[in-house]
């Protein structure tokens, strides 16, 4: 890779909600990117924490002397997209906006060079909207996938985890492996996610009714549905310790009841996206798929390693029933 960078600045956003330590060692990796041509500032949104932590990560800054980044403090929680488009708003209002827009999440460290690898991909991919890094888990192995759009048949997938039906619908399952190259995808994760900031201009931004869970799977269809291409860059690499804010994804944690959030993300995805009775049959879809592959569980006598009475807060947050607030 040429060492000429066409862009030369980005703006880094990360939402901190009760993760003060790890953001600091987020923004301790990104200190290592800057230099050589590069520019980088970041925007730490502290989502109502009331832990200290915006205090925390305050202090390490003016004990780093890190002079480009800086905390805000948001006076409600309002969500992880809500906290990011409270970033972006402050990056796209400086008097020299950056070249990029880079959303990181507070349990991720950058890995080195990545920064410098979105900056040539998106120079030299146009059509690139939006692109997401590769991901490491926690003890640095890898973490290869991008996503499919969440559809019925994605939905039939994922309830039976049965491997002649997986294999039956691989085109549809929603989590999809990605080679060592560039590679178009549908959606990729948002915990490390790069926005043209052209698209900014143009209004994109997260939509502030999901709190967490499903939002950046949203955005996504949005910068497809405006004629942009969503990519997934390998040669950007970064250490993603999930789970740390909600302990949902954390696969060290004991299984625990799923929020009713992540129940009203999903619901609001497909209803959005896709209508009411497209809705209802994703659901019934899951449920009916999900009811098989428990009756196989208890056949076998095999021990859940599913969250608690999944199912049935399945049914009571699904399309079926008025939404609950």
């Amino acid at each position: 890779m040429s060492d000429y960078l066409p862009f030369h600045a980005i703006d880094v956003v990360i939402v901190n909600y009760r993760t003060a330590q790890l953001v600091v060692s987020c923004l301790e990796s990104l200190a290592a990117e800057a230099g050589e041509g590069l520019q980088l500032r970041a925007f730490v949104i502290d989502n109502d924490s009331r832990d200290g932590s915006a205090d925390a990560i305050e202090a390490a800054l003016l004990q780093q002397d890190w002079n480009w980044a800086r905390v805000v403090r948001s006076p409600v929680n309002g969500g992880f997209g809500a906290g990011n488009n409270q970033g972006i708003d402050l990056a796209l209002a400086q008097e020299r906006p950056a070249d990029l827009v880079w959303l990181l999440n507070p349990d991720t460290r950058v890995m080195s060079g990545a920064a410098r690898a979105l900056a040539h991909f998106m120079a030299s991919t146009p059509a690139a909207g939006l692109v997401g890094t590769a991901l490491l888990e926690a003890d640095g192995s890898p973490w290869p996938f991008a996503f499919r759009f969440p559809s019925i048949l994605g939905e039939i997938e994922r309830g039976l985890r049965w491997k002649a039906s997986s294999r039956l619908l691989a085109r549809h399952a929603l989590l999809r492996r990605m080679g060592d190259r560039p590679e178009r995808a549908d959606w990729v994760s948002g915990a490390s996610l790069a926005i043209r900031p052209a698209l900014l201009w143009e209004g994109l931004r997260f939509d502030e009714g999901y709190f967490l869970y499903y939002e950046e799977t949203d955005l996504c269809r949005t910068v497809r549905g405006q004629g942009w291409e969503c990519w997934y860059l390998p040669e950007a690499c970064v250490l993603h310790i999930s789970g740390q804010s909600t302990g949902i994804t954390d696969p060290q944690a004991k299984p625990r009841r799923m929020p009713a959030y992540w129940f009203e993300s999903r619901r609001r995805y497909f209803r959005k996206n896709h209508g009411r009775i497209y809705a209802l049959f994703a659901d019934l879809a899951w449920m009916a798929s999900h009811s098989v592959f428990l009756a196989k569980q208890a056949l076998r006598r095999e021990q859940s390693l599913d969250p608690p009475r999944l199912l049935a807060d399945f049914a009571r947050h699904s399309a079926f029933f008025p939404r609950r607030r």
